[in-house]
């Protein structure tokens, strides 16, 4: 048996420690719908949930999961790229966000050629620290083991790393052990 936690549980472990019932969350991609799951679970029915994805599978499978556990009514999905957050979100969310959370790369079980990108992922970063509130949240699940996936893990490390330590605690978990191990990026606001 192991005991340190996986990328995924890890994540969730820090999400849980500021998430309340009745919170706020972003999912900014959504895949098979196990974040949003815990996210709307962690939530509650009075809570909210936000989900985003480029590709219609991953909204759909998020969409049958939620209503198979039951936890679809505090959730909006949006078939769009998490850059557009900004656009899709009410404004009067801004610093009130609880946790939002990413896993970058490719949908499991789907197509390996559509991928996150850097230059979308970073913007929507930028979004995403917008919407936290103080003693808020972000995680970032990264992975090195597709065709770009070092390059966007590099550049969100640099982008994060200059991110204000007055602003933000920024800590990066990963296994040293393993090639191509995925790492987690966890962002604090203050």
């Amino acid at each position: 048996m192991m005991i340190l936690p996986s990328i995924l549980q890890s994540a969730h472990q820090w999400a849980a420690k500021v998430l309340v019932p009745g919170g706020i969350a972003i999912d900014a991609t959504v895949g098979n719908g196990h974040d949003t799951l815990f996210l709307a679970q962690q939530t509650g029915p009075d809570g909210q949930v936000f989900g985003f994805d480029i590709q219609k599978q991953a909204i759909d499978n998020t969409y049958k999961r939620l209503v198979h556990n039951n936890q679809h009514h505090q959730v909006k999905l949006f078939h769009c790229s998490h850059h557009q957050m900004q656009e899709k979100l009410p404004e009067q969310l801004g610093g009130n966000v609880h946790v939002v959370m990413f896993n970058l790369g490719y949908l499991p079980r789907g197509n390996h050629q559509l991928v996150t990108k850097p230059d979308t992922t970073l913007k929507a970063l930028e979004a995403a620290i917008y919407y936290l509130m103080p003693g808020g949240l972000c995680t970032v699940a990264l992975y090195t083991g597709h065709p770009g996936g070092q390059t966007e893990s590099d550049q969100v490390i640099r982008w994060a790393s200059s991110l204000p330590s007055r602003h933000y605690q920024v800590m990066w978990q990963q296994f040293v052990n393993r090639h191509q191990a995925p790492s987690l990026l966890i962002i604090e606001k203050r």
